[in-house]
């Protein structure tokens, strides 16, 4: 059942980097037809040849995905093209410190309209056409919606609201034969850190720092999510809903440090 997903049309946002980009090229060389979402046209034009690479022809599309116009079009386009939609991955996400003391309004605002309006608007426009295919949604969450951490206290709050939204909307669709699932991973070498505001020398501290703080010793790699975004979206994973998945290396189970 490992190709399961064979010519299922799969929405993904953040398409363009870090875990969306592993998503994207995994869900192409499983024969899926892959919709790839982002804002850098350089880097749209990179996911473009690395999903080719796997064996896809995908649709790229760039968006800001807190542009509802953009992500309508995203949607429209998709069905468009393909005539339908099976699966719709939430990667598109954003970072910044702050605490409750120097978090401003504007910071607190971007991540929100990020990581999770953006979300729900994208959720709620696919879902008359996954009620139609019997299709999913699988969105990446991340440790900090399982556990409170410092210093990043308004992106923390935004992965447990996009955890709440995916236990509610499963609820919801479950009737109508729709899943919705989260991973929620540990520290992962991505680019949304440093797009964040992280010096390449503070990242590798980071990085460094992070293999004492997850059990396993070590920090995740985005080809690892994408191969457990893969299995929520598959037919191997159709008793499965409302679910929030750890793959964390262990983060989760620790106390602050």
């Amino acid at each position: 059942m490992e190709d399961s997903l064979a010519d299922k049309v799969v929405l993904v946002t953040g398409a363009t980097s870090g875990i969306g980009h592993s998503v994207a090229v995994k869900f192409a060389a499983q024969s899926a037809h892959v919709v790839a979402l982002g804002r850098n046209h350089t880097a749209l034009r990179d996911v473009e040849t690395a999903v080719k690479a796997a064996g896809g022809e995908p649709l790229v599309l760039a968006v800001d995905v807190t542009n509802s116009d953009q992500a309508q079009h995203a949607i429209d386009e998709t069905v468009r093209r393909f005539g339908r939609l099976d699966v719709l991955v939430n990667a598109a996400g954003h970072i910044s410190a702050g605490s409750i003391e120097d978090t401003s309004l504007a910071a607190w605002d971007a991540m929100m309209n990020v990581n999770v309006r953006a979300v729900f608007q994208l959720m709620q426009m696919a879902t008359p056409h996954l009620i139609k295919t019997k299709g999913n949604i699988v969105n990446v969450s991340s440790v900090t919606g399982l556990r409170s951490f410092p210093g990043v206290l308004a992106y923390c709050v935004s992965k447990a609201a996009v955890d709440q939204l995916t236990r509610c909307a499963a609820l919801e669709l479950a009737p109508k034969g729709v899943r919705v699932n989260a991973v929620n991973p540990g520290v992962v070498v991505t680019e949304i850190h440093k797009r964040g505001g992280m010096s390449e020398e503070a990242y590798e501290r980071f990085l460094e720092h992070s293999k004492t703080t997850h059990p396993l010793g070590r920090v995740g790699d985005p080809k690892e999510i994408a191969e457990l975004v893969f299995y929520l979206a598959s037919e191997r994973a159709a008793w499965i809903t409302g679910a929030t998945y750890q793959i964390d290396g262990g983060r989760a189970l620790t106390c602050a440090r």
